[in-house]
Order: structure tokens, then sequence, then C-alpha cells
């Protein structure tokens, strides 16, 4: 398989339906673009993700990785809602600016039980990479029609 097996539009739903909580109309997180294993992630700007000296949290480039490889796992082999972080690691680079976050998510090794991938984390505009990241997701063997 070369492509991806749920639009934008099917991942929207499925998401708003089994995560309310993170993805809602106004969510702070939004699929910019998605292919077979990779995927593009806004995070909009928010001042209460803030932290002192004016630099976005980690808390909040964290998340926004993590929905990020679970997209493209999503986008890759369907809806699996069990799909869950195994671990994740974070290398910040250097300070964000006070502005949305783009995150460019590759699948490295997608298997029938692991997911391996990165994510690099860039402030919209610029070139510099703010942070990379790396993570791994367990998928569940039965999957799921959602």
């Amino acid at each position: 398989m070369s492509h991806a097996v749920m639009s934008i539009p099917q991942l929207d739903a499925f998401l708003a339906r089994d995560f309310p909580q993170v993805f809602t109309a106004d969510s702070l997180y939004t699929i910019v673009s998605l292919g077979y294993r990779e995927c593009v992630m806004r995070c909009r700007f928010d001042e209460r993700h803030l932290r002192p000296g004016g630099t976005i949290s980690g808390p909040t480039m964290m998340t926004l990785a993590d929905v990020g490889l679970y997209v493209a796992i999503l986008a890759s082999v369907g809806p699996v809602a069990m799909a869950v972080t195994t671990n994740l690691n974070i290398n910040f680079l250097r300070k964000p600016a006070p502005r949305d976050l783009i995150a460019e998510t590759k699948l490295m090794r997608l298997g029938r039980r692991l997911a391996v991938g990165e994510v690099a984390i860039y402030s919209e505009g610029d070139a510099e990479m703010v942070a990379h990241v790396t993570g791994t997701y367990a998928i569940p063997q039965e999957r799921s029609d959602g």
C-alpha cells in the first residue's frame, strides 16, 4: 500500500467523535495535509501556551508531535482508536516564535504492531526547526472499522 486510506475529512470526523476533548470545531490542532506514512499538522497559537520568556511551552510541542504521529498512522492504516504512544523523545533546538507551529511528520517504520516516526516542528514562516521528535506507537492487532 502506498496511499493514505483516510482523507482529512474522514480523520477530522473520527478524531472529533473519538477524542472530543482535543478535537472540536475550534481545535488548536488541525491537519494541513496528509499522505501515506506522513502528514503536516498545525497548532494554532494561543497565549495560554506561552511560558515565561515568551516561548511556547514544551508540553504544547510534545502534544503537537504526538497528534501528528497518531494522524500519520491513522492515515496509513485506518481508524485505530486504541493505537497508543509507547515512547516519545523530544529535542528542543531553539526558542519557537509566539505564532502557529507546523509539524511535519514522517513514519520511518510502519509494521503490524509498531510504528516509528519522526516529527520536525517549525514556527510558521521559519525554515529553522525548533524541535525534533521521535516516537513509537503500539498498534493493536484488531483494527476497528471506526
